[in-house]
């Protein structure tokens, strides 16, 4: 049996849909988990493979992306997004969202080499979108940030700005292992995420009650996230690890 965590996001619910719905569910127990928990079971070996922020990569022994699919966006992605009251110039603190690893490092790269602001950042708890006031921002991911987008005058998508300062687009989470897995299983892996990609439709008939004036399921899952890791994703990825960590480089089984 395979171990596997998966983030519990909206996104990644097409992936979740081809696992649950193809002969692999037999060789494989699910977790459904945030972000930050993701990288800490692959981190503590509780996994054998993980959908997890990739800025996690640097700190794991031997880490492989294993297949060529990933959460990530060219542009907007519409759930990763600074929320203030107002505009950046004016932003003095920033709460990084405790259930990420990825976009909490991401903000801090845009502000010193796109915004070239120093600006504090603080730890965030549960119900800190309540405290997105004044000059206090917040970086906000995943489903939470939904409902968000219609409140906030100022919403700064972070894959949105990271195009506008690299050209590239983006990539968040990608499905790492930190062991080598059976050749076989990944075969049957990479099908059955294939599988749940090409039957999108019925999630979003699922979720299609998240929508309101700024989001739509449709949109956001065909659109705004991109699940292949491409060439350019790649150029992204490295691109970004660098900056976190310059010696370490990517390694991919597929």
């Amino acid at each position: 049996m395979i171990r596997i965590s998966a983030v519990s996001y909206l996104n990644t619910k097409p992936f979740l849909y081809g696992l649950e719905n193809s002969p692999l569910r037999e060789k494989i127990f699910i977790t459904r988990d945030s972000p930050a928990f993701c990288a800490e079971k692959l981190m503590n070996n509780e996994v054998d493979i993980g959908l997890v922020p990739v800025a996690i990569m640097p700190q794991l022994k031997n880490p492989q992306i294993v297949v060529p699919y990933c959460i990530g966006a060219d542009g907007k992605v519409a759930t990763v997004c600074l929320f203030s009251e107002v505009p950046v110039e004016e932003i003095t603190t920033i709460y990084l969202d405790y259930q990420s690893r990825t976009s909490v490092e991401l903000v801090k790269i845009l502000c010193k080499e796109y915004w070239k602001k120093d600006i504090r950042f603080a730890k965030a708890f549960p119900g800190y979108e309540s405290q997105i006031k004044g000059s206090v921002a917040g970086v906000v991911i995943g489903d939470r940030a939904i409902h968000l987008l219609e409140r906030f005058k100022y919403v700064y998508d972070l894959a949105e700005t990271w195009k506008q300062m690299t050209g590239l687009p983006f990539v968040f989470a990608a499905w790492v292992s930190c062991t080598d897995i059976d050749e076989d299983f990944l075969s049957e892996f990479k099908s059955a995420l294939q599988f749940g990609l090409e039957n999108r439709d019925k999630v979003v008939e699922k979720y299609a009650y998240l929508d309101n004036s700024k989001f739509t399921v449709q949109n956001y899952l065909s659109n705004n996230i991109q699940y292949h890791l491409t060439e350019d994703k790649k150029e992204a990825l490295e691109l970004f690890l660098k900056k976190l960590q310059p010696e370490k480089s990517v390694v991919y089984c597929f």
